[in-house]
């Protein structure tokens, strides 16, 4: 395949990184279908691309004309067969499970033409755990974006052992065709870039809380002052999603036998997924949205 070959982009799960990929393409004239299970995640996303779109708008990056072309890019469905047919990549942002982004894999091998390009977004996980059930492994590698897509412009392209060279190069031409400045890991690793570095300090400020040592807000003041950052690791993870990161903490515990990463996914679980306090998406988490307390003047100022 060439660059010029991929004109429609399927989106598989239409949680908040899967709306934000299929709003990217969509934007740079891709014809975009999203999919997901859940009829009612399909109505959330819709309603939540089209806040995105206006907000382009309101800041004058995007006229009215064009939002409204790229929304009519966008198809949504939860119908597998139809979000196949004639899909050129396959981007993947379900939930971080291996076993179930195996299946997913498998089930859209079956389903999608023998040239589609299939790609992962996982956050924590490598390509190679389920580069077999795609069916496709030397067109298959991660292609990880970063919140939010069109303000970070940053992607990650991973292959694993088995990804051919013409795969990588038409991911980058893909990346750069979508306004995305991609970084190709020389080897598989967990984490990526940035994730990598993030992951620690996301591990380290859930430990102090969970151990007791400071509550969520003065470890956020602690970070922000000294780096002059204007978020915290506790608002990082709200933009994350609790529920994601519940998922990494609990796998990688329960796969390590880490009893830390295990008491901060118990922490996660009951404190918060249960709760339904996800993060900024469901406008609760360790903050309050749309206003949260660290965007407030006065949480770093002397009383």
């Amino acid at each position: 395949m060439e660059i010029e070959d991929i004109r429609r982009v399927l989106i598989v799960g239409a949680g908040t990184m899967g709306r934000q990929i299929g709003l990217q393409c969509a934007i740079h004239s891709y014809d975009v279908i999203l999919y997901d299970i859940a009829p009612d995640k399909l109505e959330a996303a819709k309603t939540q691309i089209k806040s995105y779109a206006d907000r382009f708008v309101s800041f004058g990056l995007l006229t009215q004309e064009q939002v409204d072309a790229t929304m009519n890019r966008i198809t949504m469905t939860k119908d597998p067969k139809e979000a196949a047919t004639e899909a050129d990549l396959l981007s993947e942002s379900v939930p971080e499970n291996p076993r179930l982004k195996g299946k997913v894999f498998a089930q859209f091998n079956e389903l999608c033409p023998p040239h589609t390009i299939f790609t992962t977004n996982t956050s924590d996980l490598i390509p190679s755990m389920f580069a077999q059930n795609t069916g496709r492994p030397a067109q298959f590698a991660a292609l990880h974006f970063h919140m939010y897509v069109w303000d970070t412009k940053l992607v990650d392209i991973m292959p694993h052992p088995g990804t051919s060279k013409e795969t990588v190069e038409l991911l980058k031409a893909f990346a750069k065709r979508i306004g995305q400045i991609a970084i190709v890991l020389e080897k598989e690793n967990y984490g990526y870039v940035f994730n990598a570095m993030l992951t620690s300090l996301n591990r380290a400020a859930l430990t102090l809380v969970v151990n007791g040592v400071a509550s969520f807000e003065d470890v956020d003041r602690a970070w922000m002052l000294a780096t002059k950052m204007t978020i915290g690791p506790f608002g990082s993870l709200d933009l994350v999603g609790l529920d994601s990161c519940w998922h990494i903490a609990d796998y990688w515990g329960k796969r390590l036998g880490d009893r830390q990463l295990g008491s901060i996914a118990d922490f996660l679980k009951k404190e918060y997924v249960d709760k339904g306090w996800l993060g900024m998406k469901s406008e609760r988490g360790f903050y309050t949205y749309p206003n949260p307390a660290y965007q407030q003047p006065e949480f770093l100022t002397i009383e």
